[in-house]
């Protein structure tokens, strides 16, 4: 299999690199809008330089094709992957507003493309756990879920202006798993948020500190919590309580707590700190979950329309923070 990468930034280099471990891949190839940096990736990798970006976008170029780049470029390279006839793999999101996602979807259903998402927490061991618990049985009834998502420092100031703010950057992926894990829809959400850290949140527009309620479709309450500044660590758990059970993701040795309990010493190891490493088997097995798709013809393990349905919970919660009141998904659905 040959598959072609673009975009050779960080994110981009850590997919090339799990790309070129998997026994299926026989050729890697990188392309970036600096070409320099692409050269330095491959190099690092074990990779072959593609040049242009467009050598990657034409017809039986390659058997699959990554986009690790900017949010801006998403949707175009989405729409020249299917148009090539090339099975897609796109980080979040499919483009940087709701309108241009449509767009996007409309054509990869018109041509029952294969396109991936990467929402990465549908392949972390613990997701995955708590909802098989679920749909087991072993909590019961479900009564309440609990989000948890807070950064251990803010990303840089000039990343933000172009981050769609922080339910879109960050508490999207609380959005995806929320619906994956439940099988369940939002149909509203009340939102709060507060600037508590440095003025350049206020500045872009953006807030430090989030709270939400979300409904689902069957009347459960979910509640969500986030932050730019958790000086613990790197902070990602979702808690499920049911009539017979609760279970509780990301509550592992690395957890960024401290229990207030004498003689508690969980948890006892270094908290995490950032996404990466908390998720890295995660970004492996969804690499590995597309390359098996492009092999066996599909489906998707994150569909379009799932990136959709997220992005809509979360302009929601931006509009209901923004106005102060409940806002229910479809005053936003277009």
């Amino acid at each position: 299999m040959r598959v072609g990468l673009v975009g050779a930034g960080r994110i981009g280099e850590s997919h090339a690199a799990a790309i070129v471990r998997r026994p299926e891949v026989d050729e890697l190839v990188v392309a970036d809008v600096d070409p320099e940096r692409a050269r330095e990736v491959a190099g690092r990798v074990g990779a072959h330089v593609a040049g242009a970006i467009e050598n990657l976008l034409h017809p039986s170029a390659i058997d699959a094709l990554v986009i690790t780049a900017a949010t801006s470029a998403h949707a175009d390279l989405i729409l020249a992957g299917v148009r090539a006839g090339t099975p897609v793999f796109c980080e979040k999101p499919v483009a940087p507003t709701v309108a241009e996602t449509v767009e996007v979807l409309r054509e990869v259903d018109r041509r029952d493309a294969l396109v991936h998402i990467g929402f990465m927490r549908r392949f972390d061991a613990g997701y995955r756990r708590a909802r098989q618990a679920l749909r087991d049985g072993e909590l019961g009834e479900l009564h309440r879920v609990h989000a948890v998502t807070c950064d251990a420092a803010p990303p840089p100031a000039s990343y933000l202006p172009t981050s769609g703010g922080l339910f879109r950057d960050c508490h999207v992926h609380d959005f995806d798993v929320l619906r994956w894990v439940t099988g369940r829809e939002v149909v509203e959400v009340y939102a709060r948020g507060a600037n508590l850290g440095a003025d350049l949140f206020a500045a872009a527009d953006d807030i430090d500190t989030s709270a939400a309620v979300l409904t689902l479709n069957d009347g459960t309450f979910a509640t969500l919590s986030g932050s730019r500044y958790n000086g613990g660590g790197y902070d990602v758990r979702m808690e499920l309580a049911g009539t017979a059970g609760t279970i509780a993701v990301g509550l592992d040795e690395r957890a960024p707590l401290r229990s207030a309990e004498d003689g508690v010493t969980f948890p006892s190891l270094n908290p995490w700190q950032e996404f990466w490493s908390r998720f890295a088997p995660a970004y492996d097995a969804e690499i590995t979950a597309f390359l098996h798709a492009v092999r066996t013809g599909g489906p998707s393990p994150c569909t379009v329309a799932d990136a959709l349905e997220a992005v809509l919970v979360a302009d929601a919660a931006d509009r209901s923070r923004r106005e102060g009141r409940p806002v229910r998904i479809e005053e936003v659905r277009p």
